[in-house]
């Protein structure tokens, strides 16, 4: 055959070998229409340091439907140029057979602190058609041992903590540490691994080292203290350079506060003097490293920052600053080593949680004087962070600063609902004598202040050992207010990133979703808590009342890893959790704060996929359920809180029982998952044993009444499974439960709720279950006492701790009512991990059409990729578009009306091999899918 004077044929020929090659090069005959992206290691991108055996993760990306990897190919080298199939040193996985497990441990050779990994994927899909490889990504090792970190010590100032609770509020300035050193040859990379107990602020030659506030980032100190690792390349220049950091107290070394007149955390946190550990590591263009380490070369002073307090703020003299003290040349002949401190280096793990960050600045909005001498700075929103404020006033100027969510109606501050553990006033001791509440030494009203003392000319004031739970600032000291444009407030947070929205038709559900998510935010400072001002703690109950919604509004993947790792290191010697994590002495709350730790475990696992946590952390959960077995009485658990701030009088082994069996269920469940049989059938011959004994003692099987019938103790049976009956009688008898909570909650011919915040969650889970999201949708949108919508009405931005609101007593920033959000998502916009899924890869989409909704927009980032589920009605016909990613199957759930027909972008569903129809009961349309999107109509 001969292609002479064939020009055409010749182009033809030469297209098709530059296919083949492709084809070739790619490891296949088909490239498939799918694509590896958005590498991660350790759910991190460009990955600072994790551990030896990291977990790399991916997602995928096409435009056909039914899109599944098959297979995957991953490798790993030691320079980007060597990532080829055959230089790969490190891994070459070769095609692996993929299971629902998103992402894999890394299994190539072993690693060693400092190194960095490169890496790329590619996958097959399941018609053998290989994808091309992904861009690469790349990691670094962290120091994981104590010999990993080259000879630092871990050092402090050389002084002691007071011994009388009194003297802890006396001044104590934050100490000042530095190390100047030279760098004798070119500066290649260079990395800095550093930990402060309690407030570290390190920086390089006079250059902050950003990225991250607050750190290291608050643990149970004793048993993991977190470190950072920061590419400080730019900063290392040739020549002389200056390491130093600052020192605050954080919660390693905080006040003897008694909280609630009783409570001092001191007694329960470990803590101590403030001190740091740092290694610089500096690669050369030899090949050589210069590493500067924490030891007694380094040199101490105290700072300008007399006082701090996580609670109470910091006082600042800015004339004691020695000025250049971060840069070299500074003459420190003056200042003293620094001591080592006898702390172990076995604590020290890598920081994979999102760190804590400086947001965008919020401008201040208004202010105003109500008195001579007294100014109100008003920012807008309630929010968790510092002020900063630009001054030009005479030196040894004396600034106060007080912070609050209210004002009074004369425009004066109202600080009380975010007043430290409630310490207002004063109580007479034995003796009859007046003392503070707070104890010995501790400020009449233990409010949120910060103090600066000018130094003179132009400055800016922002605190840095504390941050504040406020909407407005007061400052006294200034004979005039300062210009609007001089304020501003910077929130401070984990840095999570988005993974979720939700608009609707009705515009005060999406001001009810904004609160929530403004509310969730300001509470994530490395740990969840309940309010940022006057408790700041991170207690379970809270958490399992809000983690859905969290989670469908961010990634959360990482942030409760730690949580999850947080209650394990606070569990007690017989492995039981508390109330708290970090244990701050707050231990009688039972099962539902306990619980947390496998409630997050399973959703961990159905929304992240991450077994190694799993399989970890499944024997603490074990232990502490054996534990909470044993503490039943007849098969009641008979001590602990139930339905939180509920309005209604409810509570007892009728509540907290159903607590233990959802969680006796959940336990089984996950012993399942990590194939421990004989715990599964414990764990079921529990929840066998406390559901009869909890039916014979509180259900009426007549009525379907439970206990006194309140909305919580209706709510709490349903959502928690306490009711099951004999199967036969099952549905009757829990259609009969939720009869009587329907019926409490029309009490007054409208749906006015009376649920504290398990009990909330619930009922609204529970009547979108049970065909009345019409009655849910009423509650959301109520404007009227009790409400999100009252809250609103009432200036709100943030959700409030009580239905009622306060003005002296209830936090007005506070997520456990954040639950309303996970409803948006889970049955207005209809967006479900399936009960089995393992990192979403099933998926359910049941959107809820309600009377007054015309339209919803709702989406979800999982670790599958993105999902949508989009609503309207238009001229009689209600349209869905529906978004399913990559490596996931998802059942659809729509409404059916009246015999309307539904098809899907034009066609019926007949004629489309993508979709499988269901069996579906009366109402509904039920549809099996795979990947792609999908445009369906209903007339």
């Amino acid at each position: 055959m001969s292609f002479i004077g064939n020009p055409l044929s010749v182009q033809k020929l030469t297209l098709s070998a530059i296919a083949f090659l492709l084809q070739f090069l790619c490891g296949g005959f088909a490239v498939a229409d799918i694509r590896p992206v958005d590498l991660r290691c350790e759910g991190l991108v460009d990955t600072p340091a994790v551990g030896v055996t990291p977990q790399l993760s991916w997602r995928l990306e096409s435009h056909q439907r039914n899109q599944k990897a098959a297979f995957w190919q991953i490798l790993v080298a030691s320079r980007q140029e060597s990532l080829s199939v055959k230089d790969a040193d490190f891994w070459n996985s070769g095609k692996t057979i993929a299971d629902r497990i998103p992402g894999v441990k890394y299994a190539g050779k072993p690693l060693l602190a400092g190194q960095k990994l490169y890496w790329k994927v590619r996958v097959w899909d399941s018609n053998g058609k290989v994808s091309s490889w992904s861009e690469s990504a790349s990691w670094r090792v962290a120091p994981l041992t104590p010999g990993d970190w080259l000879g630092a010590k871990w050092i402090d100032d050389g002084r002691t903590n007071p011994k009388r609770d009194q003297d802890f509020y006396k001044p104590d300035p934050a100490p000042l540490f530095r190390r100047e050193f030279e760098m004798r040859k070119p500066v290649v990379a260079a990395r800095l691994h550093i930990a402060g107990l309690g407030v570290c602020v390190p920086s390089i030659n006079g250059i902050p080292v950003r990225g991250h506030e607050f750190a290291p980032q608050w643990t149970h100190f004793e048993k993991r203290t977190l470190f950072s690792s920061h590419d400080v390349t730019e900063q290392v220049k040739s020549g002389e350079n200056c390491l130093a950091f600052a020192l605050g107290n954080g919660w390693f070394n905080p006040l003897p506060l008694k909280m609630w007149s009783r409570r001092n955390i001191r007694g329960s946190l470990p803590t101590g003097r403030p001190r740091a550990i740092a290694l610089l590591v500096v690669e050369h263009l030899d090949g050589t490293t210069t590493r500067v380490v924490t030891d007694t070369n380094w040199k101490t002073s105290a700072g300008s920052v007399l006082s701090n307090s996580v609670y109470l703020g910091e006082v600042r003299d800015a004339r004691l600053q020695p000025q250049g003290w971060r840069r070299t040349g500074f003459d420190d002949a003056g200042w003293k080593p620094a001591r080592i401190a006898q702390a172990s280096l076995e604590v020290l793990r890598p920081r994979i949680a999102p760190p804590v960050i400086r947001q965008k600045p919020v401008d201040a909005v208004n202010v105003t004087s109500p008195s001579d001498g007294v100014h109100i700075v008003d920012f807008g929103q309630n929010l968790t962070g510092v002020a900063e404020i630009k001054l030009s006033v005479p030196a040894g100027t004396r600034i106060e600063f007080r912070y609050g969510e209210l004002l009074n109606a004369d425009g004066t501050l109202n600080p009380l609902t975010s007043v430290c553990g409630q310490i207002k006033g004063s109580r007479k001791n034995k003796a009859g004598e007046e003392v503070p509440v707070g104890g010995a030494g501790a400020p009449p009203i233990a409010w949120q202040q910060d103090v600066y003392i000018a130094r003179g000319g132009g400055e800016v004031f922002r605190p840095e050992f504390t941050f504040h739970g406020f909407r407005y600032m007061e400052m006294k000291g200034l004979a005039e207010a300062p210009p609007l444009g001089e304020c501003r407030a910077f929130p401070v947070r984990s840095n999570v990133q988005s993974a979720g929205s939700f608009e609707c038709s009705n515009d005060r559900l999406n001001q009810i979703q904004q609160m929530c998510r403004r509310t969730f935010l300001a509470n994530i400072v490395s740990v969840q808590s309940d309010c940022p001002h006057r408790e700041r703690f991170a207690y379970g109950g809270d958490i399992v009342a809000t983690s859905e919604a969290f989670m469908m509004n961010f990634d959360m993947s990482g942030f409760y890893a730690k949580t999850i790792r947080d209650w394990s290191d606070a569990a007690k010697p017989d492995g039981r959790f508390t109330d708290t994590a970090p244990f701050v002495g707050i231990d009688y709350c039972g099962v539902g704060w306990a619980m947390v730790h496998p409630w997050l475990l399973e959703q961990h696992y159905q929304h992240y996929g991450r077994k190694e946590l799993l399989v970890r952390e499944f024997p603490k959960a074990m232990r502490w359920l054996v534990g909470e077995a044993k503490r039943r009485k007849n098969g009641l658990v008979v001590r602990g809180l139930s339905d939180h701030e509920a309005l209604s009088k409810s509570g007892g082994p009728a509540m907290t029982t159903p607590l233990f069996i959802y969680s006796a269920a959940q336990v089984g469940r996950l012993a399942r998952i990590v194939g421990r049989e004989q715990d599964a059938e414990r764990c079921e011959n529990w929840v066998n044993e406390s559901m009869w004994a909890w039916e014979r003692e509180f259900l009426d099987l007549e009525t379907g009444v439970i206990g006194n019938g309140t909305q919580s103790m209706q709510a709490f049976a349903l959502g928690f499974g306490a009711v099951q009956g004999q199967q036969r009688q099952q549905d009757r008898l829990r259609q009969r439960v939720f009869d009587r909570l329907v019926e409490q909650l029309m009490e007054n011919d409208r749906p006015e709720l009376t649920t504290g915040i398990f009990g909330t969650q619930c009922l609204l889970e529970q009547l979108s279950k049970n065909g009345r999201a019409d009655l849910g949708y009423a509650l959301a949108n109520r404007n009227t006492f009790p409400s999100w919508g009252w809250m609103l009405e009432n200036g709100a931005t943030t959700l409030w701790e009580h239905w009622e609101g306060s003005d002296n007593t209830y936090s007005h920033n506070h997520p456990m009512f954040g639950s309303i959000s996970a409803w948006f998502f889970r049955w207005l916009g209809g967006i479900q991990a399936a009960p089995d899924a393992i990192g979403f890869d099933r998926i359910e989409i049941r959107p809820q059409v309600v009377a007054g909704l015309d339209w919803v927009k709702c989406s979800h980032r999982s670790v599958r990729g993105d999902i949508e589920s989009n609503w309207s009605n238009q001229n009689g016909t209600q349209i869905f578009s529906i978004v399913i990613p990559p490596d996931t199957q998802a059942t659809i759930v729509l409404p059916q009306s009246g015999d309307g027909t539904i098809k899907e972008s034009g066609m019926s569903l007949e004629q489309i091999d993508a979709i499988e129809v269901l069996p579906s009961p009366a109402g509904q349309h039920r549809l099996r899918v795979g990947s792609g999107h999908y445009n369906f109509t209903i007339e």
